[in-house]
């Protein structure tokens, strides 16, 4: 995440073709109200437009997602941040499910593919009328089932700013990237979100990008301190892929793969130190908070009777057929 035009778009795509080109199986997700990400794998303006929008799937998403749990009645009665519970369908990143058949596309990346998934665009339809999360809240649904082990990844391009922060969704990662250009501003979006994430053990790294000299290096660091990962600078592969023209991936500028290899490390690291006790509690306590401020009184049910106190998120969680 980060601030809007850091370019954490395009460094989300490089990451995915990264991990990709590694043989690894990815999910990406583009959670951005800007649906981006598409072009910048390499789709069309028409093949983009295509891809099929989670928002506007939410009903088969949820009723998938709900399986055989006796604690939710309907998937009418399940919201974005619906914890799982004994019944319940998990996702993984490898298998084939509805969910993927129906919301997901592969991308040929360089004699290997990824898994994509969009929230769909805020349309015209949504003016005055929607809010952003309403899609968003596909995503989130999603993630509080997936269930990704040792050498998997799912990669979310998330929204500008701080806007992540208005869902439970900031804790939902082993790691966040925050992409900060060596500004200001650029570092603005981190402060916020280092603030916000503290209380909640988030995983928060910085990426520097758009660097053009070892000035830009001492500012960031100067205004992140040890939270400063890596540093991305002027890409002549970058610039290629946004006209429409990417070279074969194996052509990125040196500097630059060693910086992806440097988020795949720092991200591997993360895999030992996983508390899916913390991760569940998370999940619902954000779930508590919704039902009470809102959900409840949207569905006409006591939301909080969804939980499952016996449940724990984990790789060896059993999901329903």
């Amino acid at each position: 995440m980060g601030k809007g035009g850091s370019g954490k778009t395009t460094l989300s795509s490089l990451f995915i073709r990264h991990l990709v080109a590694t043989g690894a199986p990815v999910l990406a997700v583009d959670a951005d109200i800007n649906q981006h990400l598409g072009p910048a794998l390499g789709l069309d303006d028409e093949q983009a437009a295509e891809l099929p929008a989670m928002g506007a799937r939410l009903p088969l998403i949820k009723d998938h997602l709900r399986g055989a749990n006796p604690r939710i009645a309907s998937a009418e009665t399940m919201i974005k941040t619906t914890p799982p519970g004994e019944g319940s369908r998990l996702l993984r990143i490898r298998e084939d499910n509805p969910v993927y058949e129906a919301c997901a596309r592969p991308v040929e990346l360089d004699g290997g593919a990824v898994r994509l998934m969009v929230t769909g665009p805020f349309t015209e339809a949504d003016l005055g009328v929607a809010c952003y999360h309403s899609k968003t809240g596909a995503v989130e649904l999603c993630l509080n089932h997936l269930v990704d082990g040792r050498d998997e990844y799912a990669v979310v391009d998330m929204t500008a700013g701080s806007d992540s922060f208005a869902s439970g969704m900031f804790t939902r990662f082993d790691m966040t990237f925050l992409v900060a250009e060596p500004t200001r501003k650029g570092v603005s979006v981190y402060r916020q979100y280092r603030d916000y994430a503290r209380d909640f053990g988030v995983c928060l790294k910085v990426v520097g990008n758009k660097v053009q000299g070892q000035d830009d290096i001492d500012f960031l660091r100067e205004q992140v301190g040890d939270d400063l990962l890596v540093t991305v600078g002027h890409s002549d592969w970058v610039r290629s892929m946004e006209k429409g023209r990417p070279p074969r991936f194996s052509l990125l500028e040196d500097a630059n793969r060693r910086a992806l290899k440097a988020l795949q490390d720092a991200v591997d690291a993360t895999y030992e130190h996983r508390d899916w006790e913390r991760y569940t509690r998370q999940m619902v306590h954000f779930h508590l908070k919704n039902a009470q401020s809102w959900g409840d009184a949207r569905t006409g049910v006591d939301l909080s009777s969804q939980v499952d106190p016996d449940f724990v998120l984990r790789e060896e969680a059993v999901a329903t057929a």
